[in-house]
Order: C-alpha cells, then structure tokens, then sequence
C-alpha cells in the first residue's frame, strides 16, 4: 500500500493542540509546541498519530519541515479509513 499525502497548514505556539478542519485543501492542525528545534513537526505527528490512531513511525514530514505548510506520509491506512478518522475527529 502506498503512502497517502496529507497537506497540512500548520499552526505552532496555539492555546492547544486540535485539528481545526479544512482551509484552502489543507488540513488546518494548531498545535502548542514552537516552531523551535523541530518541536512543532513533533507534535502534529503526535497529535496525527493519536488522532488516527496509528503509531508515530507511520507519519512523516515529506515537505515543509520549516514551513507552516506540510505534506505528510502517512502509512497504515488507506483513503477510506483515513477520511472516516478525520472526518470523526472534526465532529468532536
């Protein structure tokens, strides 16, 4: 199974960490960590990979490592789940 892309907008120094939804085909995801050392990249995959339930090493930043906007490879689930994960977690 190939890897999915996910274009984000991300962003870094929020009140807290959530996915917000979707803005301009991008997934908009805050998160409270700054964009410092890699802090920020950290905690969307972690907030990712609780939110999709998949294992942290099953997400990767393939663009915009310094950037507000990523792309992410995701393993572990095809386009299918990865809609119905998202899409339950922008209802709650």
């Amino acid at each position: 199974m190939a890897a999915i892309r996910l274009p984000l907008r991300v962003t870094p120094k929020a009140s807290r960490d959530e996915i917000i939804g979707w803005r301009n085909e991008r997934l908009a995801v805050k998160v409270t960590a700054p964009p410092v050392e890699g802090a920020a990249n950290e905690a969307v995959i972690k907030l990712l990979s609780k939110t999709l339930k998949l294992r942290a090493s099953d997400l990767s930043i393939v663009s915009g490592h310094n950037s507000r906007d990523k792309v992410i490879a995701i393993d572990g689930c095809d386009m299918g789940q990865l809609r119905e994960k998202l899409a339950r977690a922008l209802e709650s």
